[in-house]
């Protein structure tokens, strides 16, 4: 830098010296906007993106996939890509250490590097493109790794080749060929019309950059959506995850009530003596605590086998917290229950009910505990609409479209079915529990009325009565 610039820096600091701008209110009221947006903003995405709501970490679910927070998931990506780079990819301490410390040590340093004296950016195009370069690779790495995961295996080397591409291969050559145009500046003759030379080869390297995630996005709209596990966010809706997991686990042995003393009917526990798990010798005495590792473990001893994924078992830390909840808020009288919504939507005179708005909650919360794999039932899986009217020793009479004959119809109404012997082949159901008049009304009107599934097709059989004209 010579003389006759540092004099006009000099001049031009002590301008903007004798100006000045107060500490109050000046800077303070600055920072007040500044902190103000920034709120507003939080907000805003708390209100319309939010949290998405996971379950409890749970080290048995081995099917759980770990990712960091939004701001490290561009240096998540980049670890994965870096893993398929054939020969340094057993290096990882390349990619875990050296890399990252080397772009830190590049942004640190990147004001020193660029000596410019001028602050208009059209005179830092060195610092600004290489910046721009890094910002921009670290946005597409993140959107990367929000994508779904291919679905099969052509598909995955694919995606994961233009994903390589677009957020490794390019951004490398892009900050080299910056690095080399910066060192060979004055041999390039640095004149105004060679300035804008990086500016060009950034706009070419971060074009081409877009172009691949752009191309892995639009092959990664077509793959199936995987199923999203809903997770209950409110204390109503822990408290009905939890009966419809007790209906499905716990009700063969403690009944739907969880009053039962002696067991029947359980291959195995015939006649077993248990404490009810309704009194308060249980729900005074026993914490919560002591009642998950209860149900996660079981009692062995007692013919109770662990619930717990972590034992052996199907539920999850989660599932086990909700089976908790409603114990609690049902049984315990220290506990004031919320209002409960209805199983399944109040049937106005002559609607249809469909097998995915009405059926499917009954079934769950009455006939799943028992008529599910691995259990006594006449080979009657009830686990999914094509289960219900497919299976079962008895399938031609089980549910026949139209006909109160129909074996589950008589069965839940309180008649047994017998053979021509006189023995019965298939008792009341459910064998613990008399079914209110709405869901046995439910059962009927699905049934006479041909079984729909979806809600449209039940609305097509549907013949409401017309509304009376207001006088």
């Amino acid at each position: 830098m010579n003389e006759e610039i540092k004099q006009k820096i000099k001049e031009r600091y002590e301008q903007e010296l004798n100006k000045g701008e107060r500490f109050w209110p000046d800077s303070i009221f600055k920072d007040v906007i500044v902190s103000l947006g920034i709120f507003i903003v939080l907000v805003l995405l708390a209100t319309f993106i939010g949290v998405a709501n996971e379950p409890k970490a749970d080290p048995s679910d081995t099917s759980y996939l770990p990712r960091p927070e939004w701001y490290f998931l561009f240096l998540f990506k980049f670890l994965a890509l870096y893993g398929q780079i054939p020969v340094i990819d057993k290096i990882e301490w390349l990619a875990t250490v050296l890399v990252p410390s080397l772009g830190i040590a590049l942004l640190t340093f990147l004001p020193l590097l660029d000596k410019s004296p001028y602050r208009h950016y059209s005179r830092r195009i060195f610092a600004l493109t290489v910046m721009g370069t890094i910002v921009l690779d670290m946005v597409l790495l993140t959107i990367m790794a929000s994508l779904p995961v291919p679905p099969d295996a052509d598909e995955l080397a694919v995606s994961t080749t233009l994903q390589t591409i677009g957020g490794l291969w390019i951004p490398a050559a892009l900050l080299t060929i910056l690095v080399v145009i910066y060192a060979f500046k004055r041999s390039l003759y640095w004149e105004s019309t060679r300035r804008n030379v990086p500016l060009w080869v950034t706009v070419a390297g971060a074009a081409m950059m877009v172009a691949m995630t752009a191309a892995v996005s639009i092959r990664a709209a077509a793959y199936p959506k995987p199923e999203e596990a809903e997770v209950p966010s409110t204390l109503v809706d822990q408290i009905v995850a939890g009966q419809d997991l007790y209906s499905v686990q716990c009700v063969e042995c403690h009944g739907d009530d969880g009053s039962v003393a002696v067991i029947e009917g359980v291959e195995g526990l015939e006649g077993e003596k248990i404490t009810p798990i309704n009194s308060r010798d249980v729900l005074y005495t026993i914490t919560d605590g002591a009642m998950y590792e209860v149900i996660a473990y079981g009692r062995p001893n007692a013919g109770m086998p662990p619930f717990g994924k972590t034992y052996g078992g199907e539920l999850s830390r989660s599932e086990i917290d909700y089976i908790i909840l409603f114990m609690r808020y049902t049984w315990d009288d220290r506990f004031e229950a919320p209002v409960i919504p209805e199983l399944f939507p109040p049937l106005a005179e002559g609607e249809v009910p469909s097998y995915d708005v009405h059926i499917a909650p009954i079934v769950k919360r009455y006939c799943v505990s028992c008529h599910r794999a691995g259990k006594e039932n006449n080979d009657y899986l009830m686990t999914s609409y094509e289960e219900i009217l497919t299976t079962g020793e008895n399938v031609e009479k089980n549910i026949i479209a139209g006909d109160m004959n129909s074996y589950l119809l008589q069965v839940i109404q309180g008649h047994e079915i017998v053979n021509e012997k006189g023995e019965v082949i298939i008792g009341v159901m459910p064998p613990k529990t008399k079914l209110k008049a709405n869901v046995v009304d439910a059962f009927i009107r699905w049934i006479m009325n041909g079984m729909p599934k979806t809600a449209e097709d039940a609305a097509a059989l549907s013949v409401m009565p017309e509304a009376t004209p207001a006088p």
